[in-house]
């Protein structure tokens, strides 16, 4: 049995006992969308097959540098961080890249955790479109760029001063891919051991950036695979004594990084209802309403697609990340683009999303919102035809600057409470304002050049 032919108890622990394994990996992801996990032994593992297993519930309070937030009703120092039922997913099971015959296994929280855990809050929205006969689908692609660093070399140097793999302002090169072409070839191998194939993948523009996209698939297995790239290209990079960054943007004098969503979706029979041949631009009714939704909830819910303090520094014009919540038809400047064509490959480029984002709560609100528009018969604005960042737009259009604007929108929003749960909001708001305080904390660079001796 190969592992991607895993569905069920039973054949995990049949793959398990095939491979004479003594122990395998099992990972869940926390808010912020970093995997969290660890080995477990074999006995252990198939107990918690049959019955679940039990994880601390800390991950679910605690920030990117393991700091416990002050100020969440789930879990914290008042409820003495219990334990939090977790339910393995047996169809999840992969090989491990650079562990010969270990498998991983993803898992997720069940319980009352379900209520605040990342994968379950996208599997909300999934079950929604489901009751509306839809079924979404979706591709995630990230920029990174990869340095000539470990972890250790970037804390000796204060993050200041990295070098970059290759130099320069060079996309889409063929002599870049084709100089390092042992590298590429790792990613794509990589890709297809732990079945996140990429579609295509090319140095973009700024020195040591790559851009690769993930192939379309449903969209909760197209979450999984998004959030699994993101960890494994960095221990890819560190087994290689290199260093992959999925900021939203590292440095004032490059683009952000980002991580564009690609959307549609079909009905029972496969067929993409977001085309219809009769209309302009092939749009059909649906994919209007649809986008009317992202457009309209875009600033309520920008936090979860524009998670950190970072995040808000790759939102400025003119360089390829939107400041307004517009939309045009093969626009890149525009937060929303449509890309017509065919029945196969119409849809909609959701581009205000960044690299930070987690995946499963990016992908939660592009879709829930659209469902939403959907639902009321929303309509969007007149597209933008040219330069988005040389035009005035509505007020209601305008995104949240800041990630503690963006909260604030978020805790009050309608929409999300009835997408995502009361208990999520408040959490998932809980967490950011976290961020956001943990961040004024410190005194930066800025303040220091400009203020320390004139002021």
């Amino acid at each position: 049995m190969v592992p991607r032919e895993v569905k069920t108890v039973n054949d995990a622990k049949q793959i398990i006992e095939e491979r004479k394994l003594s122990h395998v990996k099992v990972g869940l992801f926390d808010n912020d969308g970093v995997m969290r996990g660890k080995y477990m032994s074999k006995e252990k593992f198939f107990s918690s097959l049959d019955n679940g297993f039990a994880f601390c519930d800390v991950v679910l309070g605690w920030d990117v540098k393991d700091q416990l937030y002050d100020n969440t009703h789930y879990t914290g120092w008042h409820t003495g961080y219990p334990d939090a039922p977790v339910r393995i997913l047996p169809s999840s099971c992969r090989d491990v890249l650079g562990e010969d015959g270990m498998l991983l296994f993803m898992a997720e929280f069940a319980g009352e955790a379900e209520s605040v855990c990342p994968r379950a809050t996208l599997r909300r929205v999934l079950n929604k479109a489901k009751t509306m006969g839809l079924i979404p689908m979706a591709a995630f692609e990230y920029e990174f760029f990869l340095f000539r660093e470990t972890p250790h070399s970037v804390r000796e140097k204060g993050f200041r001063n990295l070098e970059p793999i290759t130099p320069d302002w060079f996309g889409y090169s063929m002599i870049r891919n084709s100089t390092y072409s042992e590298l590429y070839q790792s990613i794509l191998a990589m890709a297809e051991t732990m079945d996140f194939p990429i579609e295509g993948i090319h140095s973009e523009t700024g020195p040591g950036v790559i851009e690769a996209a993930i192939a379309v698939d449903h969209a909760c297995h197209a979450a999984d695979k998004a959030a699994l790239f993101k960890t494994y290209m960095k221990v890819l990079a560190q087994k290689n004594d290199l260093m992959a960054t999925f900021m939203a943007k590292w440095s004032n004098d490059y683009p952000g990084q980002s991580g564009h969503i690609h959307l549609s979706l079909r009905d029972q029979d496969s067929q993409n209802v977001f085309f219809d041949g009769n209309q302009p631009h092939s749009m059909s009714t649906l994919q209007r309403h649809f986008l009317a939704g992202q457009q309209r909830l875009m600033p309520e819910l920008l936090c979860m697609v524009a998670p950190s303090v970072n995040s808000y520094s790759r939102m400025i014009p003119g360089f390829w990340a939107p400041t307004d919540a517009t939309w045009g038809i093969e626009n890149r400047t525009t937060s929303l683009r449509v890309i017509t064509g065919s029945e196969k490959s119409q849809r909609i480029e959701y581009r205000i999303g960044a690299a930070d984002a987690n995946p499963f709560l990016a992908l939660a609100a592009a879709l829930g919102s659209g469902l939403i528009g959907i639902e009321q018969g929303w309509e969007p604005s007149d597209p933008v035809l040219g330069n988005a960042y040389q035009q005035t737009h509505s007020d209601t259009l305008a995104l949240p600057r800041t990630l503690w604007d963006a909260t604030q929108q978020f805790k009050q929003s309608e929409a999300a409470i009835s997408l995502f749960g009361q208990a999520f909001v408040d959490h998932f708001a809980a967490s950011r304002e976290w961020e956001d305080r943990e961040f004024r904390k410190h005194v930066t660079d800025w303040e220091l050049s400009r203020y320390f001796e004139i002021i």
